[in-house]
């Protein structure tokens, strides 16, 4: 592990992320702490004697950041797979699936993740794309959003997946007009298939971990919930703090199985006394409660309107656990002083979710500070709530924008009226709830930044290869301040995970967690804000990332 540093940072905008005293002329780190953060001649008193300067010269620095949901161990598997992120058309998605088979040609199955539903029509795409490109090898191929499957005809054979076989719980499979299995596997659909995938192994899980560690640390990330952990996934996270090796504040949220009951709880305060042994803090457990828009399995108060290519008159999604059984579930891990991390997208199931919290009000005040992600639609009825009931509103931004999978699979089925109630970030702010800011990455970029610049300008970044960059912004009275966005992916997001005494923002006696960015946030402005990239990542005041030069 590097050598913690001690600094005298001067010479350029330094943002504290502290309301009172947002900005400093100089700071000071000593001892891995921020020893003091005010004026020059009063912050060099107090430096180390022996204290290196950092002269920003127009660079600036900023309270590092923290990722409310994420999931680095699948960000680091699929780095190392078949890779369809960022692919431009079923071309290049057959391309890169070519390209991974020649460099992997002993392996039994092609397995990757990452394409986008708009390159396909109706947001599936056939098996026989990939049946010329893998032949009999079978494929199994996720979403951007892991909520759908790509499967070729030799996986559907293995399967048994044909004609006859009827859509699972929870779950869809696209068909042919002859009712033959089309390719695509939505929900529950995809453990037909998924069943059979050969398992990463414990190397590999740990080796994905390390990787995506480096990541995020790259991006100036030094925090974070893993927003998905099962007994692979933990495995790797205690490998890698035995090893002395995790440098990031990790909370890991344990996975309720919805087809499982309430003698759950039991085996997950066991697996998080278990982990705590390792230093691991296992504090949350991650409820699903719907799928997602562009599907049409996210829970919804009143049906998706039925068009051609979308679903049947009268759908209104798919709710993975009824509302009795989401409040007795909360309420059980509310007595075991577990947060609660909600999985909710469509505005029946933020209803519920909030509804279940309600449930636990009246068991005793408990500071547990129970989250909803994602929160893409939400009843105006509902927005207080959040305050009222002390929930964080858990946001990943980047996909608050016009973008094909918003423009075509997903405010055609709602309807411009119900569209305008998505992802409403400012009046969640405004009624007095905690933003909290994440990526679910590998499902978005990991880089706070663009999630940044999104949650500000309700605009894609340049670059992000999203569709025109003429587009006008979605919904742009709910963007935030550049300040209140920042914060969210900073001290926000450390509230979540109980850190927000020890970082999220910088002043005296807190870690010296900060980044420093190539430019001033503040004065590019939140529509430049992924240019200015990150120079230095440190925690602790040790430096776990530097740019070459920086």
């Amino acid at each position: 592990m590097q050598p913690r540093t001690d600094l005298l940072i001067t010479d350029g905008p330094i943002w504290t992320g502290r309301p009172d005293q947002p900005w400093v002329e100089a700071l000071a780190v000593r001892d891995g702490k921020v020893a003091a953060a005010g004026p020059l001649p009063e912050v060099r008193e107090v430096s180390a004697p022996r204290a290196e300067t950092l002269h920003l010269r127009g660079r600036a620095v900023l309270p590092a950041f923290h990722d409310a949901h994420c999931h680095p161990v699948e960000g680091g598997l699929q780095q190392r797979s078949c890779d369809l992120e960022g692919a431009r058309s079923p071309g290049e998605c057959q391309e890169r699936a070519k390209a991974y088979l020649s460099a992997h040609p002993d392996l039994g199955w092609v397995v990757g993740k990452g394409w986008s539903m708009e390159l396909f029509p109706r947001g599936a795409p056939d098996r026989q794309l990939l049946d010329v490109v893998t032949g009999e090898r079978p494929a199994y191929l996720t979403n951007r959003d892991g909520h759908s499957a790509w499967v070729n005809s030799a996986a559907l054979r293995l399967a048994g997946v044909e004609a006859g076989t009827p859509d699972p719980p929870h779950g869809r499979i696209e068909r042919r007009e002859d009712g033959e299995p089309q390719g695509t596997l939505h929900e529950g659909a995809m453990d037909l298939v998924r069943r059979l995938v050969p398992r990463t192994t414990a190397a590999e899980r740990l080796g994905a971990l390390r990787q995506a560690q480096s990541h995020l640390h790259r991006l100036g990330i030094v925090g974070w919930q893993d927003a998905m952990v099962d007994r692979e996934n933990e495995a790797a996270y205690v490998a890698l703090a035995e090893a002395g090796e995790l440098s990031a504040r990790v909370r890991l949220a344990l996975w309720w199985e919805r087809e499982g009951g309430l003698e759950q709880v039991e085996e997950l305060a066991l697996r998080r006394r278990h982990l705590a042994e390792s230093g691991l803090d296992a504090g949350s457990v991650k409820i699903m409660l719907d799928g997602v828009m562009e599907t049409f399995t996210a829970a919804v108060l009143d049906p998706y309107l039925a068009l051609p290519g979308g679903p049947p008159p009268g759908h209104c999604g798919h709710l993975f656990l009824d509302p009795e059984m989401a409040a007795a579930a909360t309420s059980a891990l509310h007595r075991q002083d577990f947060q609660v991390h909600f999985h909710a997208i469509g505005d029946r199931a933020v209803r519920v979710a909030l509804d279940a919290v309600g449930s636990v009000a009246g068991e005793g005040a408990k500071d547990l500070r129970h989250h909803i992600a994602h929160i893409q639609l939400v009843d105006p009825a509902d927005v207080h709530r959040f305050h009222q009931l002390k929930v964080v509103a858990n946001m990943q931004p980047f996909w608050a924008c016009h973008e094909p999978q918003m423009d075509e699979l997903t405010i055609p089925f709602l309807g411009s009226e119900r569209s305008r109630h998505q992802y409403p970030f400012r009046d969640l702010a405004d009624s007095g709830a905690i933003l909290a800011g994440g990526s679910d990455w590998p499902v978005s970029t990991a880089n706070p930044l663009e999630e940044i610049a999104v949650a500000a300008t309700r605009r894609a970044p340049a670059g992000a290869d999203r569709g025109p960059s003429s587009l006008p912004a979605f919904l742009p009275e709910q963007g935030l301040p550049l300040a209140m966005a920042l914060s969210a992916f900073t001290v926000g997001s450390a509230y979540v995970n109980h850190l927000e005494r020890s970082t999220g923002t910088l002043e005296a006696g807190k870690a010296a967690d900060l980044v420093v960015l190539g430019q001033d946030p503040f004065t590019i402005g939140p529509e430049r804000l992924p240019e200015a990239q990150v120079q230095i990542t440190m925690v602790d005041g040790r430096v776990v990332f530097h740019r070459d030069g920086a």
